[in-house]
């Protein structure tokens, strides 16, 4: 055996804190190394040569690279140990900079002596490991998109464009998501639905695109490649097939309803479509707020008046069982309730609105066509004040995080709040404006100097009721002065957080989510769109808030890595799954109980002998079972118990036979 040890410098990452030098000289006295040397920067093209061109000329059998963290370079480095003929899995990583270097930069020597440590585990390790060969599985070349907002479009008509069947499910009765309900959109402000529907209906129309709209994702099994997907589509209670989208049932229906498209501000009727362009156009029966039940028919007023006979009150859930080989989640966002804002009136009175409500207020379709009332009695306001970071940034709400559009949308919000009503006084609290887009700092700044908006850098401490006023106490922290205004109307730039089904869907597909609830990817600079479950993309605010531009964005780039899963006939998988090791395994079975993922069985032999057995595509190597076994029966391959024990003894200085 003879290993090899290559130290980066990392610029001045690592070797601004580590003493390189003695690192060389020590990793070179440990056993079985033949050669040990360092290099600045070796993810570099030259820094891989000089890998490459040892393992040939010094015959290495295995190599500890002492670097970053495998996360970032991993892939790299084994591509190249593997053009020159060595097994990728006789590679090991030992992480010195972000679990050495960067953590430990104020004490170089106890920093030192740590990666020496790593450095040796690494070592120990590598010297027990053996070649693995990778696992291939077939690969269904379609794929599922959750989630029919903008990003679940985007990104379902980049695969389909790509010749790739797609299914799109989405849980409203629509297409369009929250991007539907906004009136323009910064910073161009281009009508919102004119950008949309064509796209919405270009989703409807395409050949490669099977739309499921009202219907839900309830179960998945299986792996990348091979996921089989359970959806349920609700019933609507209207023949889609028969439905012309006329309105005669709406018109008929006696119950009125507030209408959750316009945030409760306008009404539908218990038959409905959420908007005027939605895709599909098909009516659809609430039966929560409808006169009739499952069990009881009381009124027909809607049958009677649909011509091609559409409504049927008998319709049932169904079942529709898929296969795809990838899956995009879309799940978009919500905002955080009104309720939880109680010290800015929010939940409280009815004239202080969130950013989305007043957006329908100021939509042409929306609840008063596009004239800017007060909910309360109606009237047009005259003095409105927009408070923005209300919930954002703020960790006693769970949203320390910044929501990213909301300076753009306040700006937005001011400047048409004073083009519908000219001489009404609009005022912005901010904390600071971060306005980072392409155009978007020349667009808060016309919002100021052109459209004479009133900008306060402060923080809202209430917002009461004073007769028929809302009374907003904040303070001016340029000028040092308390702020009182007596306005008609507060619009809150309310927190962006997950969507409320999002953590379910992540449970189901064992894909990870952050402390906040988005979903997690698997690092946020190379691999942005990737869940850390294999096959699972992310797109949009689902993974993170984001504006329109980058959720399209988000969602192509998603796209494109799905097409590209899809450009290989069969799936390579990486051979680190559980071996189960016949002489230890009595059978207990143990394991099987604890695999997250069901790729463990209990088999029963004819002589009534039991072991288990391992789906090694269903595998996904996370060891659960071999922390489980009693018995040493079963072992993750590249992450055996003996490595594992190897690197311990190698930590604590110790010989094995100790």
């Amino acid at each position: 055996m003879r290993i090899g040890v290559f130290i980066c410098h990392c610029g001045k990452n690592i070797a601004g804190v580590l003493d390189i030098k003695r690192l060389v000289e020590e990793a070179a006295k440990l056993k079985d190394v033949a050669y040990a040397t360092d290099y600045v920067y070796l993810c570099s093209e030259p820094g891989q040569k000089e890998i490459q061109q040892k393992i040939k000329e010094l015959e290495l059998t295995h190599v500890v690279i002492a670097a970053c963290s495998p996360k970032m370079h991993a892939t790299t480095f084994a591509r190249a140990v593997e053009e020159v003929g060595l097994n990728p899995y006789l590679l090991e990583i030992a992480n010195i900079r972000e679990q050495c270097s960067w953590v430990h930069h104020d004490a170089p020597e106890e920093a030192t002596e740590k990666a020496l440590e790593i450095i040796r585990a690494a070592v120990a390790k590598v010297s027990l490991a053996k070649p693995l060969a990778p696992i291939t599985v077939p690969l269904t070349r379609k794929v599922l998109v959750i989630g029919g907002g903008i990003a679940g479009i985007q990104a379902a008509l980049d695969i389909a464009n790509g010749g790739f069947e797609v299914y799109l499910v989405e849980r409203s009765p629509s297409l369009g998501g929250h991007m539907a309900q906004l009136s323009e959109t910064f910073p161009t402000l281009d009508c919102s639905s004119c950008i949309l529907t064509p796209r919405m209906v270009e989703v409807a129309r395409h050949p490669n695109i099977h739309l499921f709209t009202y219907a839900e994702v309830k179960n998945v099994e299986g792996i990348v490649g091979q996921y089989k997907v359970t959806i349920e589509q609700k019933p609507r209670y209207v023949d889609p097939d028969k439905c012309t989208g006329c309105g005669d049932c709406a018109e008929a229906c006696p119950v009125i309803v507030p209408n959750e498209f316009d945030q409760g501000l306008g009404a539908r009727k218990a038959v409905y479509v959420p908007f005027p362009q939605a895709v599909p156009l098909v009516y659809t029966i609430d039966l929560e707020h409808c006169l009739n039940t499952k069990r009881l028919i009381v009124c027909e007023q809607c049958y009677h008046a649909c011509g091609p006979k559409a409504i049927n009150y008998l319709m049932e859930p169904k079942e529709i069982e898929i296969e795809v080989g990838a899956i995009v989640l879309a799940t978009g966002y919500d905002l955080l309730p009104l309720e939880a804002l109680k010290e800015y009136g929010g939940g409280i009175y009815p004239d202080v609105l969130s950013g989305l409500e007043f957006e329908r207020l100021l939509s042409a379709s929306g609840p008063t066509g596009g004239i800017v009332r007060r909910p309360s009695d109606g009237k047009i306001p005259k003095r409105v004040v927009f408070i923005q970071c209300a919930g954002s940034r703020d960790p006693e709400h769970g949203c320390p995080y910044c929501s990213k559009i909301c300076c753009m949308y306040t700006a937005k919000h001011a400047l048409l709040y004073k083009h519908a009503v000219p001489d009404g006084e609009a005022y912005v609290f901010y904390i600071d404006v971060r306005a980072a887009g392409k155009r978007y700092e020349e667009f808060v700044q016309r919002v100021m100097e052109e459209e004479r908006i009133v900008y306060l850098r402060g923080k809202v401490s209430k917002v009461f009721q004073r007769k028929d006023k809302l009374v907003v106490w904040g303070v001016d922290t340029l000028s040092g002065m308390a702020v009182e205004i007596e306005a008609d109307m507060v619009v809150l730039a309310t927190a962006i957080v997950p969507s409320k089904n999002t953590a379910d869907l992540a449970k189901l597909l064992k894909a990870p989510i952050d402390e906040f609830g988005f979903l997690n990817e698997v690092h946020p600079k190379l691999r942005p769109v990737e869940s850390s479950a294999m096959g699972i993309y992310l797109a949009g605010a689902a993974q993170a808030p984001k504006d329109i531009p980058d959720t399209v964005s988000q969602a192509s780039a998603a796209a494109s890595k799905v097409l590209g899963l899809f450009s290989q006939e069969e799936l390579s998988l990486e051979p680190i799954k559980a071996e189960v090791n016949l002489e230890n395994c009595d059978g207990c079975a143990y394991c099987v109980d604890v695999c997250p993922f069901d790729a463990i069985t209990l088999v029963v032999e004819e002589d009534g002998h039991k072991h288990v057995e391992v789906k090694k595509a269903l595998c996904q190597g996370c060891g659960c079972c071999m922390a489980t076994c009693p018995k040493e029966g079963i072992n993750v391959a590249g992450f055996t118990l003996n490595q594992l024990k190897a690197q311990i003894h190698a930590l604590l200085k110790e010989d094995e036979d100790d």
